[in-house]
């Protein structure tokens, strides 16, 4: 039994909060009470087991990723192997690039099976997995840091549209990033596959040797990261328009390449205040907030 996990209801009593180590959801559903209820105490007997679970297999989902390699055993580990492996001939990653908005897919996917729900999503550090109703939509908003909740745009996700999951990655973020962008958010068909695109692409909006970058070692912050010796930003020095323009311009060919491959269905990246949206036009627009009101939208 796990002792570890707590939970609660959030003062707005209608936002599970579920917190097991480094793992921190709120979870929100829409629909009768009594499937609410329901889909809540499925949500929370699916998490009590998922550290565990995650930590079974931790050392096989800290190495690098192969395309044709072995599979984990646990289903949110293949979850994250089937997020990353489509990059996995090309760069670096491992499964842990994806395991955050697994998580968060696991634990909807629980709850959608147990109760019948207008609409729900799972928020697993600012990854995000959605479950929409026919004729349901959700408005959702695009950060210009992960570090503090102030927006530059939203955009409005309906039930026609294939869009499922998103993610948010860059520096100064709670997971390393080997790039220099604030925050790059990725809308995907699935919440692992926006978190491993959104780690690829913040990973590309750079500038490789800038002096004003500094970069640690991964191993010397966290001796257990999956990222070993690889160089992690920790600072970012005054920048000039056309240097950040070069970083953005880097990462936006590679969503441009990635939406083209279908793995991603939408992007947003931001440096400096300075943003590049990729995908956002037609019936998934990107509306700007203006400077006065930049708090979380709520779905």
């Amino acid at each position: 039994m796990n002792n570890r996990a707590q939970m609660r209801m959030l003062p707005d009593g209608r936002r599970l909060h579920m917190q097991d180590g480094p793992i921190d959801v709120i979870v929100e559903a829409f629909g009768a009470i009594s499937e609410i209820e329901v889909a809540y105490g499925a949500a929370a007997h699916r998490f009590v087991e998922i550290l565990d679970e995650l930590c079974s297999e931790l050392e096989f989902l800290r190495r690098p990723a192969c395309e044709n390699g072995d599979l984990p055993s646990g289903a949110i580990a293949r979850r994250m192997m089937a997020a990353v492996r489509p990059y996995a001939s090309q760069i670096f990653i491992t499964p842990m690039a994806a395991v955050a908005g697994a998580v968060a897919e696991e634990i909807l996917d629980t709850m959608i099976a147990a109760a019948k729900l207008s609409r729900a999503y799972v928020n697993d550090g600012g990854d995000i997995a959605l479950h929409l109703a026919p004729s349901e939509k959700f408005v959702v908003g695009m950060v210009e840091r992960p570090d503090r909740a102030s927006l530059f745009g939203t955009t409005t996700i309906d039930f026609a549209q294939p869009i499922r999951g998103i993610a948010t990655s860059g520096w100064r973020g709670r997971s390393f990033s080997l790039g220099i962008a604030d925050a790059v958010t990725i809308l995907a068909d699935t919440a692992a596959m926006a978190d491993a695109a959104a780690t690829v692409v913040a990973n590309a909006v750079d500038l490789p040797g800038h002096p004003r970058v500094g970069r640690v070692r991964a191993s010397d912050l966290a001796p257990d990261s999956d990222l070993g010796e690889r160089l992690v930003t920790q600072s970012v020095g005054e920048l000039t328009p056309g240097e950040i323009g070069d970083a953005l311009e880097a990462g936006s060919r590679l969503a441009e390449s990635l939406r083209g491959s279908g793995l991603i269905r939408a992007a947003a990246l931001n440096l400096r205040g300075d943003t590049r949206a990729i995908g956002t036009e037609g019936r998934l627009g990107l509306v700007g907030i203006s400077t006065r009101d930049r708090s979380p939208v709520h779905a």
